[in-house]
């Protein structure tokens, strides 16, 4: 179950990463949603007192997966070879495909495919135990937290493709306010723990000050 969506039936565009029932984990996603159901994100974020950095990362990672699983599987049938040869976020912004094992070398390719690429991998990462353990008093790798911000990284590049290049459909579907919502979460969450370099998320930078101002308010 997504924080944001619930259990909202739509199709997924990869199947939904769970978290274990009965895990300190589950416990912690469940506080997350019980939070975020107060409406102020900014709170909702925070690191719940006496819990520990890497778990918190690791929860809200998995359920922002989720979200863009989601939402990216509400607009599949728009993203196409033809429609979206290159993966950009408008016209400065173009991305290639590099995952540093499989594929070294940068390759430019199609937003299905770069984006099937980068979820694919995605999920990799997050059924690995080593590396996001979901077990009690299994240790969270030294380098845990480099490896969600590459994750987070990338995941941000499926929602500025979203919005440059697909924020009509996405208003045609009705889905705008859970994508704004789903987009307001995740950039309070970088922000809150600086998980995202700020010229990465310059593909979104006037979006980005519009939602966080509205806040600040």
């Amino acid at each position: 179950m997504s924080f944001l969506f619930g259990s909202r039936s739509n199709k997924t565009f990869k199947p939904k990463k769970n978290i274990p029932e009965g895990t300190h984990q589950y416990d912690l996603m469940r506080h997350a949603a019980a939070t975020l159901g107060s409406g102020n994100l900014r709170l909702a974020v925070m690191l719940p007192e006496g819990e520990d950095l890497n778990e918190w990362v690791a929860v809200n990672t998995v359920d922002f997966f989720n979200q863009i699983n989601m939402l990216y599987g509400t607009i599949t049938e728009f993203c196409t070879e033809e429609s979206c040869a290159v993966m950009s976020a408008g016209p400065k912004y173009e991305y290639h495909w590099a995952d540093g094992h499989t594929v070294k070398k940068p390759i430019k390719c199609s937003a299905p495919k770069y984006i099937d690429y980068l979820m694919t991998w995605a999920q990799d990462q997050l059924d690995d135990e080593t590396l996001f353990p979901s077990k009690i008093g299994v240790p969270f790798p030294k380098n845990f937290l480099s490896m969600a911000k590459t994750i987070l990284k990338r995941l941000f590049r499926v929602y500025a493709h979203i919005y440059h290049q697909h924020f009509p459909q996405v208003v045609q579907l009705g889905e705008e306010a859970h994508l704004n919502t789903s987009f307001k979460h995740f950039i309070f969450f970088v922000q809150e723990f600086s998980l995202i370099e700020r010229r990465e998320l310059a593909p979104l930078h006037e979006l980005i000050e519009k939602l966080t101002a509205k806040e600040a308010r």
